[in-house]
């Protein structure tokens, strides 16, 4: 498929409505690829109560005592919710973690949590702990690598990886932790430590910054997925726009995959590049590129074939002592590559846009022939080699613009129309994949304005889209404190819903405690817990057939995403 075939399919909605009602005028039944219709309802939440301080963020579920593990970094504990009623869910009790440092990710196989937290001196070892469901240790903490992030039990339940991020911070910029992978056998609890020392590197993986002629302090791996089979670990680098590969069973980095860049300039990769031109504008532009950089990462086969998907939040390397975050307003441009140059870095059009300064003067001569900027805006499918089969493009600007044109790119804290469209636009920060009903779906997170967007993934090479959903009432305006900043009274916290996506988990209906599959979100700036059924919507023919007769096109599909807002029925009308 090329690009512009695969940018159709995400196309605006009159495409979508004239390809409903044909199908109905010439009376084809729906494919298979279209026999499932999706709809994600917020059904329960819980609240810390506390606004801006990472207290919901990475969750795992235990389906025996229909607990959850929540990890609260600014709590420094893990808050253990009981979810028997998915409609009320409550706290059990809570884990002080504050004399082991901060949790980063949990995980959960066979009556038993893993738990990844940072040391207190983060440049130095961290370590995962083991509890039982409830909240008793059960193992002595194991070392690992420095600031260990995501963490997961393989498919077999015999070993544990985690991503040691090892990355640098203004309080200790003379000491840079090397980035590694840890393999915890469960047998023994010995930990092998794979390591980037001596892997050779493609030319298009990102080494910059401080320590950028060391690999293994350079590269900073964030999130890990495993293969079904439990032989290989998949490990995004994020700040590198990469992707290792490891062999669990050697211990050792086989490979690094360098992800490459997305052309702005083609049909159906475009972007809202500025939060200053009072609109929806989202374009092309020529010579601008974006590194894909994934944050989460999961895996899923067909035909035998392992493929990666990943949500493409962008990162940079911000510090006191180094920063590679640059305006395009603040660079020169190569004039042959920009004749327009004066034009293009007005704040309306490109001057706003945040991109790398260490990425684009392509003949050395001081000035910039090519911009890249931070993040895909995208979920994207690909082979283990590394081999980009699909992307969804600009689709996720295009169907919030569509969804919540008022609350277009706002931020997760306030209601501030367009205020990320110069900086990574709605940030897919998580992925999930669930089997739902002979189909394969994805459900991606979205960070700054929230919400689900639901993709089925079947087939990986034509993905296509299913549904949004946003559990955020963006009718509560927050109170600001004297520097202007969002300062929430308990009524508003509890009114607003769920602010800052960070995690994502999928429950399968036999582990469910209602037997209906349900979607877990853990909500970072909100402090919330929210918890989603999965419906199944009316059959595609009757569907179709509403569309049709009530000539609803675009906004009758619009509807089935009207959860927690019934206004949104109103928004465009």
């Amino acid at each position: 498929m090329s690009r512009r075939q695969n940018s159709l399919i995400h196309r605006i909605p009159s495409i979508v409505q004239s390809t409903l009602q044909s199908a109905v005028l010439l009376g084809i039944m729906a494919t298979p690829a279209a026999a499932i219709n999706l709809n994600l309802k917020p059904i329960g939440s819980f609240s810390t109560g506390i606004f801006a301080n990472n207290t919901a963020e990475q969750t795992a579920y235990d389906p025996i005592t229909q607990r959850l593990f929540v990890t609260s970094s600014g709590q420094k504990q893990i808050n253990i919710l009981d979810i028997s009623n998915p409609m009320e869910p409550s706290e059990f009790t809570s884990i002080n973690l504050a004399s082991y440092g901060s949790p980063n990710s949990v995980s959960y196989n066979n009556g038993r949590f893993a738990v990844s937290v940072t040391n207190e001196m983060p440049q130095n070892s961290g370590l995962v702990l083991f509890f039982d469901s409830e909240g008793n240790s059960i193992h002595d903490p194991v070392s690992v690598g420095s600031v260990p992030d995501s963490l997961t039990f393989t498919p077999d339940g015999t070993k544990i990886i985690v991503a040691n991020e090892g990355e640098l911070s203004d309080d200790y910029p003379d000491t840079d932790p090397v980035g590694s992978v840890s393999i915890i056998d469960l047998t023994t609890f010995n930990v092998t430590t794979a390591s980037f020392n001596n892997v050779s590197l493609p030319s298009n993986v990102r080494l910059f910054g401080p320590n950028a002629d060391n690999p293994a302090q350079n590269l900073e791996p964030e999130f890990v997925t495993v293969s079904q089979d439990s032989q290989k670990a998949y490990v995004t680098l994020q700040e590198n726009n990469a992707i290792a590969v490891v062999d669990i069973a050697s211990g050792q980095v086989e490979k690094v995959i360098g992800l490459g860049f997305k052309d702005y300039s083609l049909p159906g990769n475009a972007l809202d590049a500025s939060n200053k031109d009072g609109g929806i504008n989202i374009a092309n532009y020529d010579n601008l590129f974006g590194m894909f950089q994934p944050d989460g990462i999961t895996s899923y086969i067909v035909d035998g074939q392992t493929y990666l998907v990943t949500a493409n939040e962008g990162d940079s390397r911000d510090f006191d002592f180094f920063s590679e975050e640059a305006r395009v307003g603040d660079l020169l441009l190569d004039p042959q590559a920009f004749p327009n140059a004066a034009e293009l870095q007005k704040d309306e059009n490109l001057g706003r846009l945040k991109v790398t300064n260490t990425l684009g003067d392509t003949d050395d001569d001081g000035d910039f022939d090519e911009l890249y900027t931070f993040g895909g805006r995208s979920f994207s499918i690909w082979d283990t080699d590394g081999t980009l089969i699909f992307d969804s493009g600009d689709a996720f600007e295009q169907i919030t613009a569509e969804f919540l044109p008022e609350f277009f790119n706002s931020n997760d804290e306030l209601n501030l129309f367009d205020d990320r469209s110069d900086d990574k636009g709605p940030e897919p920060q998580a992925v999930t994949i669930a089997e739902l009903f002979g189909r394969t779906i994805a459900f991606i997170g979205l960070e700054r304005m929230g919400g689900i967007i639901s993709y089925d993934i079947t087939d990986p090479f034509n993905p296509f889209f299913l549904d949004y959903v946003n559990n955020r009432d963006f009718s509560v305006e927050f109170n600001l404190n004297e520097e202007g900043a969002p300062d929430p009274t308990a009524e508003q916290l509890a009114a607003v819903g769920d602010l800052g996506l960070e995690g994502l988990l999928f429950i399968a209906a036999n582990e469910s405690p209602n037997g209906k599959p349900l979607v877990v979100t853990a909500n970072e700036t909100s402090g919330t817990l929210s918890v989603f059924a999965v419906e199944s919507v009316p059959e595609p023919s009757s569907v179709l057939g509403l569309l049709m007769f009530s000539s609803l096109g675009w906004v009758g599909l619009k509807r089935r995403c009207s959860t927690k807002f019934s206004r949104w029925d109103n928004l465009n009308q």
